[in-house]
């Protein structure tokens, strides 16, 4: 299978050659030239013939449809990882509450959902440059889970250098820690005094920097990159949609063929994508919920066809992986939808005037697909709350935007009539502070927390709370982390990124 890009149709990669080397034509994104195909007869096979119904047979076969030139070997070296590394023998269990299940993304090394891409990713990348002889530098730009989830997946790692980009003020803590007590020697922590969109606004301008990359070429490294830009990461985000609808075939509450529902809390876009992609290659769903919190740009684009960034601020929120306004992954959609030429013509809009807006055909496309809701803080908590509650289930903050998204759609009648998946993209203890607030009802006041480079309770003491009330375990993957020693905390200005990386790799 070939890719192309979405603002230069006639350059065809392999799949090889997109994990490499990510940036497509004229800043655009790569994507696959045609979608393979997985019908109702091919998941039926998975459910009754299969001798192995495992995760990473569903994964190997995706792999294998995709005709991904990556050699066997390779392909199970990657794999294996889902059985090593994640502490569930289904990899992504499947919980089923009173009115729809959860799909628990975040049993891996790092507790949240990028681990499900990065853990194989990582494998296969610095395996292809070490067969290829060649060094590269990994890019990440970070809002608190790609970061750690990179850098646990290329650490150590032979002829690979990382640089992890975060927003010094917008992560959470834990998440933080999983970043600047990295002391592999391969990889430099750069947090930065902006946000999100900063530091992915900065990867991007790397990504085709000319002077910049022949910096690199001096110092005989290529440059790629760990965000979902990358194709190697959205490739192994349709895995997981697939491995749902088989557990509720397994489990009886879906017979072959029925449509589901997916709400998934979004923020660049990448969960959506591979729901999408699912969709395209056969798998039967129905909505693709978008959930948001406050930042609530993909709500404004699903629901009136509008992507305006003029006059808007980035809003600091308890679930800040989805403190994002430029979401890469909608340049996909748009071209899947819409074709080259109208894709260029609106991310050329949106670049240079900070918007774009869909025509009423245009949005009514879109809207086959996707619907979308919102969140507010006091939401989230409020829901939070309830369902430990009433129904013992402890989620986390963005986990929390898709139940409210579900619930208030249920109620408006746009979904409930189908059996409906929630994607749970990353365990409460990433976010601890804000789940003892929920739970507690304690008034903080986060703005002053926050100037103060402090949460209102520390996570380490939000976590004991947490255990000690409602017997709950933290991993010690998480625990461990208040007593590791600090080694990678960078803080710069972000217009200092690039002369930071050039020391890093110069060295």
């Amino acid at each position: 299978m070939k890719f192309i890009g979405t603002r230069g149709t006639e350059e065809k990669k392999s799949f090889s050659e997109v994990i490499l080397n990510p940036a497509a034509l004229n800043g655009g994104l790569f994507v696959p030239e045609k979608f393979p195909k997985i019908d109702e007869k091919y998941i039926l096979r998975f459910v009754d013939e299969f001798g192995e119904k495992t995760y990473r047979h569903i994964a190997r076969t995706v792999l294998r449809k995709f005709k991904v030139d990556l050699d066997d070997d390779l392909i199970e070296k990657a794999l294996y990882l889902y059985l090593k590394n994640f502490d569930s023998d289904d990899v992504v269990p499947l919980v089923r509450l009173k009115n729809f299940s959860v799909a628990e993304l975040w049993h891996g090394p790092t507790r949240a959902f990028k681990d499900m891409a990065l853990q194989p990713f990582g494998v296969i990348l610095s395996s292809l440059a070490q067969e290829k002889n060649e060094n590269y530098l990994i890019l990440a730009a970070t809002s608190g889970d790609t970061g750690p989830a990179t850098l646990k997946t290329f650490e150590n790692k032979e002829n690979i250098k990382v640089v992890c980009i975060y927003p010094h003020k917008g992560t959470s803590e834990v998440q933080k820690l999983q970043m600047v007590t990295t002391d592999a020697k391969n990889e430099k922590v750069l947090g930065i005094l902006g946000d999100f969109d900063d530091a992915q606004t900065a990867l991007k301008a790397l990504l085709k920097d000319d002077e910049f990359k022949e910096t690199l070429k001096e110092n005989n490294i290529k440059l790629s990159a760990a965000n979902s830009v990358n194709f190697g990461r959205i490739i192994f985000q349709t895995v997981y949609h697939f491995w749902s609808y088989i557990k509720l075939l397994e489990n009886f509450d879906i017979e072959l063929g029925d449509k589901i529902d997916v709400i998934i809390p979004s923020g660049n876009f990448g969960n959506a994508l591979g729901a999408y992609y699912a969709k395209k290659m056969g798998l039967p769903i129905d909505k693709i919920v978008i959930a948001s919190n406050k930042n609530n740009v993909l709500y404004e684009l699903i629901t009136y066809g509008r992507y305006d960034l003029r006059d808007k601020d980035l809003i600091k929120t308890i679930s800040p992986a989805m403190d994002i306004l430029k979401s890469s992954n909608v340049e996909r959609v748009l071209f899947d939808k819409f074709g080259e030429a109208r894709t260029i013509e609106l991310m050329t809009s949106l670049e240079n005037e900070g918007y774009f807006e869909l025509n009423e055909e245009e949005l009514k496309k879109l809207q086959e697909d996707f619907i979308a809701d919102f969140a507010t803080d006091g939401e989230c908590e409020e829901i939070i709350k309830r369902y430990v509650n009433e129904e013992y289930y402890l989620m986390d903050t963005h986990t929390a935007t898709a139940v409210k998204a579900y619930e208030y759609l249920k109620e408006k009648n746009k979904i409930g009539d189908k059996k409906t998946v929630i994607y749970s993209t990353a365990e409460w203890t990433k976010f601890a502070p804000s789940i003892y607030e929920a739970l507690t009802g304690e008034d903080v006041n986060r703005e002053i927390a926050l100037e103060e480079e402090k949460n209102a309770i520390s996570d380490k003491d939000a976590i004991a709370y947490i255990e000690g009330h409602l017997k709950e375990k933290a991993p010690d993957v998480i625990t461990e982390l208040f007593n590791k020693e600090i080694t990678n905390e960078n803080i710069i200005n972000k217009d200092k990124i690039k002369e930071e990386i050039i020391k890093f790799i110069s060295k």
